[in-house]
């Protein structure tokens, strides 16, 4: 499918290294975007920027860590000397970290706090100036969250992860009221099942076995699923809205 209202946007995708944000940041290339590249990977970045420049793309890798406000900072400063203003961000870095909470793992707990919920936030303060200065000059402004089905259906093992989702999915709801009035759209996509290297994180064999299974029982979405979904919300008409969307593997209840 082409997406012909992104050609001549500027996106920032934070999370680009793998996985969704990859996925994203090579079509939204591929359909006109200028798009910058932010993880903590340099070396995953440049060789997604030099994958995107052969295809006739543009692209600027960032290294930044979402848990330091100084890093984001400098990051968009970055941005910005290259590109300008930003009028399009996916939000898409994150780490999940299941275990049961008797465990007691405060390290997993302040880790997915700090880069899922507070990570995010880090990121929308610093490219929020641009989202409302291009919706001010008329043109389409979208900040994209990405979420997770457990912000709402409950996985054992899986309270604290399913925790931040739930508040990027309420964030992403009270961000509207606040931003919508402005013309800046504030979409949250909440994905199930999807092949990404997110379980990779995981340190409990048991968790980790199950998550296996549920891959060989179920075909998963694939990250180029969740860029597609992403690209088509992103190139509606600037006063169409997808607000949320959940997807799921067709197997997937």
């Amino acid at each position: 499918m082409s997406y012909e209202n992104l050609a001549g946007r500027t996106a920032v995708i934070a999370g680009a290294a793998s996985g969704m944000g990859e996925a994203t940041a090579l079509l939204l290339a591929r359909n006109g975007a200028r798009v910058a590249l932010l993880a903590r990977r340099a070396d995953r970045l440049e060789t997604l920027a030099a994958k995107i420049a052969a295809e006739g793309g543009t692209a600027l890798a960032v290294a930044v860590d979402v848990t330091d406000s100084a890093s984001v900072t400098a990051a968009a400063e970055a941005v910005h000397a290259a590109f300008g203003t930003v009028d399009l961000v996916v939000n898409s870095a994150g780490v999940m970290l299941p275990n049961p909470i008797t465990e007691g793992r405060e390290d997993e707990w302040t880790r997915m706090l700090d880069t899922n919920v507070a990570g995010r936030l880090r990121v929308i303060r610093a490219f929020l100036p641009g989202l409302l200065a291009a919706a001010d000059a008329g043109r389409p402004a979208d900040l994209v969250n990405i979420s997770s089905i457990g912000a709402h259906v409950p996985f054992p093992s899986y309270a604290v992860y399913a925790a931040t989702q739930a508040a990027i999915t309420q964030l992403s709801a009270t961000l509207r009221t606040e931003l919508g009035a402005r013309k800046v759209r504030v979409t949250n996509i909440e994905p199930g099942l999807t092949d990404t290297e997110l379980g990779s994180h995981i340190d409990n064999p048991e968790i980790s076995g199950q998550l296996e299974g549920m891959f060989g029982f179920i075909e998963s979405l694939r990250a180029d699923d969740i860029a597609d979904l992403i690209a088509y919300t992103t190139s509606r008409p600037a006063h169409v809205n997808l607000r949320q969307a959940v997807i799921l593997p067709t197997q997937q209840a």
